[in-house]
């Protein structure tokens, strides 16, 4: 169980052996486009940088993908594939937390209702970047329908960060006791963080590929 819960980081891999192909295939632009192998006058770690000051939280995306900066290299795909899988971790992670402290004593009824109602929308996020992380996996060919699969991806990660949004406003107001509340609403706040980061990444991804 533990295994199927945890992300997969197969999109990178995938992307990797996808850049392989099509230079071996001899479809530079496209690869060029991906970013494998590409000159660049920026090291892997300023390409992080440099990609994560677009977004809105650049210092949360730059200390959450910096530390996959050998697998990322210069590639936008690998970067926009890891900033979901670092997401999707983070999602999970805070799901089972919260699922835990609703079965906790000395919580009121209405506690614990506010507390199921975000794990059920969390819930709903997850599935939505598991869904966007299987179509980014569709990037392992040069697909016909490029502009159609990185808008299905734009879509899922929105709707993902609209659950998360709905999820930290239950936590308004004075539904819960200080230290729970302020503990569940930092962390819930820092996943939405993390996908308005990742939906940045996809969204100039596509800029880039469409």
């Amino acid at each position: 169980m533990e295994a199927q819960s945890r992300p997969r980081l197969n999109t990178l891999v995938i992307a990797a052996a996808l850049t392989m192909f099509l230079m071996q295939q001899g479809c530079f632009s496209y690869a060029r486009l991906l970013g494998a192998g590409a000159k660049t006058r920026f090291s892997t770690t300023e390409f992080i940088k440099v990609s994560c000051s677009k977004t809105s939280y650049p210092t949360l995306c730059f200390n959450s993908l910096s530390r996959h900066a050998s697998l990322i290299q210069t590639s936008p795909v690998l970067l926009a594939g890891a900033a979901l899988n670092v997401t999707l971790d983070a999602a999970l992670s805070t799901s089972t937390m919260m699922h835990k402290l609703s079965k906790t004593h000395g919580m009121t009824p209405r506690e614990v209702g506010a507390m199921k109602d975000c794990v059920e929308e969390l819930s709903d996020s997850v599935d939505e970047l598991r869904k966007s992380i299987d179509e980014m996996g569709q990037l392992r060919r040069k697909p016909p329908n490029l502009g159609l699969l990185l808008n299905d991806i734009q879509t899922w990660v929105s709707a993902a960060l609209t659950d998360e949004t709905t999820c930290s406003d239950g936590f308004a107001g004075k539904v819960m006791n200080g230290n729970v509340k302020i503990a569940v609403r930092s962390q819930i706040v820092t996943i939405a963080h993390l996908t308005s980061n990742a939906l940045a990444l996809v969204n100039k991804l596509a800029s880039i590929l469409v």
